[in-house]
């Protein structure tokens, strides 16, 4: 039972330092990495639980005992005067208390005596170390593996802030991070199609260019936060080797805190944690080191990591930012959907400046407002959303946000259904974010069935300005077509003489293919027994006659009399009625054992199609429904009948299959 258990151990062991190599090199050598942050820590993680359980899994190969991956041989190798390690990891308050109690316990210190941690931000862009001899910058490298690197130095010295000479004769070798700021990452990604995804990757990726210029173009920054060895003369503590390297014209990040115990280090992460959206660059987090370097260097390092620091990380899914405007986007059904506009934030390793705010019911639950610093979590490949607002942080001349009546598109009123979280604009065929699936709606087969005129077409007749509304179907003519790529003069004439042939076109497809919400082929055909002509259905409906007409619900009413409402669909009815003679409804159903039974169909129908079965059904002048009920007269089932065959059975609905439905149909 042991041996299966270590046996286990061993392959779980064998796979996570193969799935962590991997990654190591994607993020370092390759600036490319394949998952978030978090999902790489937690890799890490359980790799350190195994070999904490089975000690013996521990080798010098192991991912534990190791810093970053091997320099890439695009570049020249240098060897670091003393190893550039890699820090801990402390995910909560708890983590950082107990580091604090380990650095106790390890001095022998007193419980009343003041430990002093100095607190970093943890810059989230690439490590490197430049080397000064005689006041002169000589030479600049990647962390890489964390003994050897990757020979940067020409690129280095593309970094404008960063000295080319210092007031300092002996030889001094700083550390520091190189970062892009969120500006600059901006205007590399619009000059690059998005190439990069976050600031880390482009910063990473520009700073080991083999070009130095390409370098020099992306106007890379970077803060400096230690150096390599231990020199008494130069600095004691970490705070004063800050201020000497401050001195000297070295970049350091004004962040910097000095801290006398646990509870200063944790209100300070939360205070930057709070002001992360307004900082102009990345950070993941805090590191803590001690302050003292005699202390530093009597708790030494473990392989790959000092025992004095730790790094503090933000959640990695989870971020604060400001939500600076909320605007309004207008889907192809017309659904106003709210959205965030953020202060852009690196999360999981994705920069995310627009979050969903789903409805207008969601802002009103969780009162969020313009200006607000808000909480936003990401999940794998999710959509970013907003969990809440931070409201203690709230402008006190805040104000809740009103949603639109009225489409930001179009300018048509935005209604909003009793029974429903969403606003819809009721513009349609002349709302510009609803047009072109209304216009594929208007020339579809049980609307107007103009042959030839697919999707496509539409799209890319839309696109070119040739069509914007219905009417402009009807006034295509053959000089605007023969120009375009891949119409011949058959083509041409197919087109031509299919809309043409749809310039008379029945009542019911006519208001079917206005695409009002609602108003499907049967609640058009009950509009168009009641009420006979278009012409007469326009200028005499009412909500209350309409409701009162059997089949007719008030959805269906009232979308249909607030599209009459609205100025420019009146319009639009207007201009394709000079193109397009709609008929008046006649009742040409045929009277038979059939007329007024109520009929379903289900399955696929082997010998002709479900339109034409419903089309032969109606003639002879049975009700279609989609549906089973108690009221069902008939089921009709082809092959592969499901639920509504089923229901049937249980209901005692006599059924039929195709060729009982044919042999009625047929015969009457």
């Amino acid at each position: 039972m042991l041996f299966d258990k270590f046996e286990q151990a061993r392959q779980e062991h064998f796979e996570l330092s193969k799935q962590i190599r991997e990654h190591d090199k994607l993020y370092y050598s390759e600036d490319s990495p394949a998952i978030s942050d978090a999902e790489y820590d937690e890799l890490r993680q359980k790799l350190e639980a195994i070999e904490r359980e089975f000690p013996e899994l521990t080798n010098a190969n192991s991912p534990t005992q190791k810093v970053g991956t091997s320099p890439s041989r695009r570049f020249g190798k240098v060897k670091h005067s003393n190893p550039m390690l890699s820090i801990g990891n402390a995910f909560s308050e708890e983590d950082v208390i107990d580091f604090i109690e380990r650095v106790r316990r390890f001095l022998g210190l007193d419980e009343n005596e003041i430990v002093e941690i100095f607190a970093e931000p943890k810059i989230d862009g690439l490590s490197f170390t430049a080397r000064y001899e005689n006041g002169k910058f000589v030479q600049g490298a990647t962390r890489g593996d964390g003994t050897t690197g990757e020979d940067i130095t020409e690129n280095l010295r593309t970094i404008k802030t960063l000295p080319q000479e210092i007031n300092y004769a002996e030889t001094l070798e700083i550390r520091g991070e190189v970062y892009m700021t969120h500006e600059d990452f901006r205007k590399l990604n619009a000059e690059n199609d998005g190439k990069f995804a976050n600031p880390r990757n482009a910063a990473a990726g520009s700073l080991r260019q083999l070009d130095a210029e390409i370098t020099a173009a992306r106007n890379l920054n970077y803060f400096a936060y230690s150096v390599s060895g231990y020199n008494a003369d130069f600095a004691t503590t970490q705070e004063e080797l800050m201020e000497r390297l401050s001195a000297l014209g070295f970049n350091i990040n004004n962040l910097n805190k000095n801290c006398n115990n646990s509870q200063q280090l944790i209100d300070n992460y939360n205070n930057i944690y709070n002001s992360r959206p307004t900082l102009s660059y990345d950070i993941d987090g805090m590191v803590y080191k001690l302050n003292r370097f005699d202390w530093q260097q009597r708790m030494g390092v473990l392989s790959r990591t000092p025992r004095w620091a730790i790094a503090h990380k933000f959640p990695a899914e989870r971020a604060k930012t400001i939500l600076k405007e909320i605007t309004i986007q207008v889907g192809r059904t017309g659904a106003l959907t709210p959205v965030a506009e953020l202060e852009p934030i690196t999360v999981g390793g994705v920069v995310v400046s627009r979050a969903t705010l789903h409805n207008q019911d969601e802002i009103e639950r969780k009162d969020i407002r313009e200006g607000d610093l808000v909480i936003l979590q990401r999940a794998g490949d999710v959509i970013p959303q907003i969990i809440e607002a931070d409201k203690s942080a709230r402008q006190p001349d805040s104000q809740p946000y009103k949603f639109p009546e009225i489409c930001p598109v179009c300018g048509s009123h935005a209604i909003r259904e009793q029974d429903e979280a969403v606003r819809r604009c009721t513009g349609g065929l002349i709302c510009g974010a609803q047009i072109v699936e209304r216009l594929k709606h208007f020339v579809s087969r049980q609307a107007f069935d103009i042959e030839g005129f697919g999707a496509q077409n539409i799209q890319s007749f839309w696109e070119d300005g040739l069509i914007s509304e219905p009417a402009d179907i009807f006034k295509l003519e053959r000089e605007m077509l023969e120009k375009r790529e891949g119409w011949g003069e058959k083509s041409i004439d197919n087109l031509l003489n299919a809309i043409s042939e749809k310039r008379k076109i029945s009542f019911v497809r006519f208001l079917y293919a206005l695409g009002i919400r609602h108003i499907g082929l049967g609640t058009a055909k009950l509009f168009a027994k009641n009420y006979k002509s278009f012409q007469y259905l326009m200028e005499k409906s009412s909500f209350d006659e309409l409701i009162s007409i059997d089949g007719v619900g008030e959805k269906a009413a009232t979308e249909f009399i607030e599209f009459l409402q609205e100025e420019h669909n009146k319009k639009l009815i207007e201009n394709l009625l000079r193109h397009v003679q709609v008929e008046d409804y006649e009742d040409n159903r045929q009277q038979s054992q059939l007329t007024d039974k109520t009929v379903v169909f289900t399955g696929s129908m082997e010998k002709m199609t479900r339109d034409e079965a419903k089309a032969k059904a109606e003639f002879l002048g049975a009700k279609v429904s989609g549906s089973v009920s108690a009221k069902t007269d008939f089921v009709i089932a082809g092959t592969d009948a499901g639920s509504k065959l089923k229901k049937a059975q249980e209901l005692g609905v006599k059924i039929l299959t195709e060729e009982e439905w044919l042999e009625i149909a047929n015969n009457i």
